[in-house]
C-alpha cells in the first residue's frame, strides 16, 4: 500500500468586523480594561453581527485560503471539514451550507465538534485522509461564534472569547515528509 504524505499548502483567516474592546465590555459585565489585561494581555476581540451565521464566516476564510493557494475550487478540492461547536443548526452540518456557497458537489463534507482543539484534530483527520491515499487536497475550517454561547454572568470567561474563522488547504506533498 503506498503511504503519501500531507502538507498545509495555505492558511488564511476571517474576522468579523465588530470589534468588541475591554472598556466596551466594562458596560456589559462587572469588569474593568486593568482586570481583563492582567489576566489575558487582551484589549479587544471580534463580534459577528447578528444576521452573520458561522457558515458565513467559514465561507469568507474558506475563499481567502482558496485565493491565497494555488487551488481551483472545483477542480481540487475534494473534501471539507468543518471544525466547530457553534455552527448554524445542528442539521444540515455547516460543511454542507458552507459547501453550497462555495458551489462545490459531490465531495464528502463533514463537521467535527471539538471545541478549542477542533481545529488542530480536523488537520489531523486530513492529513490522514490524505495520507492513506483516499483524496489529495482538502479544505479544513475552524469556526466560532462563542460571543453567543458564554455566560455573560461570567467575567471570568465571558472577556476570554470572540467569533472568528481559520481555514487551510492541505495537500499532497511530493518530498516525503508530511508537514502537519
Amino acid at each position: 500500500m503506498t503511504k503519501y504524505n500531507a502538507m498545509i499548502d495555505s492558511i488564511s483567516n476571517y474576522f468579523p468586523a465588530k470589534i468588541v474592546n475591554n472598556f466596551d465590555l466594562e458596560k456589559k459585565v462587572d469588569t474593568s480594561d486593568e482586570w481583563i489585561r492582567a489576566r489575558t494581555g487582551m484589549f479587544e476581540r471580534r463580534f459577528a453581527a447578528e444576521n452573520e451565521a458561522a457558515s458565513d464566516l467559514a465561507y469568507k476564510a474558506a475563499e481567502n485560503v482558496i485565493f491565497a493557494s494555488n487551488t481551483t475550487r472545483t477542480k481540487d478540492i475534494e473534501m471539507i471539514i468543518i471544525c466547530t461547536i457553534s455552527g448554524d443548526y445542528a442539521f444540515p452540518a455547516t460543511s454542507c451550507i458552507v459547501q453550497k456557497k462555495l458551489g462545490l458537489k459531490d465531495i464528502p463534507a463533514f463537521d467535527i465538534s471539538a471545541g478549542c482543539s477542533g481545529f488542530i484534530y480536523g488537520l489531523d483527520i486530513a492529513r490522514q485522509y490524505i495520507e492513506n491515499g483516499v483524496v489529495s487536497t482538502i479544505l479544513v475550517v475552524g469556526v466560532e461564534l462563542l460571543s453567543r454561547l458564554v455566560n455573560w454572568e461570567d467575567r471570568g470567561t465571558c472577556v476570554l472569547f470572540g467569533d472568528g474563522a481559520g481555514a487551510a488547504i492541505v495537500k499532497r506533498s511530493d518530498n516525503g515528509v508530511s508537514k502537519i
